[in-house]
């Protein structure tokens, strides 16, 4: 099916977005996440510590045993990043922005899988518990 601009599908997912938009909280959501990229010593500090995460993957992926220290010191980095308020605010901000998704997401598969709009019943039956990221 191809939708175009005219379609009412298209019109009512604009009206979403748009309501999306106008809600406090995404506002502020919008808001933390401009003020972290517009902090360079966090993105900074955000970005070298998720470098060091991703080479002690990496090590952990070729079975090569970590040192306490590399762990020590990737520990001291993320609890420095988490206590820097712009780079939590960031951090908070996206875990938020990700529960926006997965409630508009669940809602709308459960729409086209049942062919109606879901019950309360109906979401908590495809959820596999708080923290679940399996994106039912």
């Amino acid at each position: 099916m191809i939708m175009t601009d005219d379609t009412p599908v298209l019109r009512k997912t604009r009206e979403l977005c748009q309501t999306i938009l106008e809600q406090p909280d995404f506002q502020s959501i919008r808001q933390r996440i401009e003020t972290f990229l517009g902090d360079e010593q966090a993105r900074g500090q955000y970005d070298e510590l998720v470098q060091k995460g991703q080479a002690l993957q990496r090590k952990q992926q070729n079975s090569i045993p970590l040192t306490g220290e590399e762990i020590a010191e990737f520990e001291r980095e993320r609890d420095s990043l988490l206590n820097n308020p712009v780079a939590r605010g960031f951090l908070d901000a996206q875990e938020e922005l990700h529960g926006f998704r997965q409630t508009i997401q669940r809602y709308l598969n459960k729409t086209l899988e049942l062919g109606r709009l879901p019950t309360a019943e109906d979401l908590d039956e495809s959820s596999c518990g708080h923290g679940c990221s399996c994106d039912h």
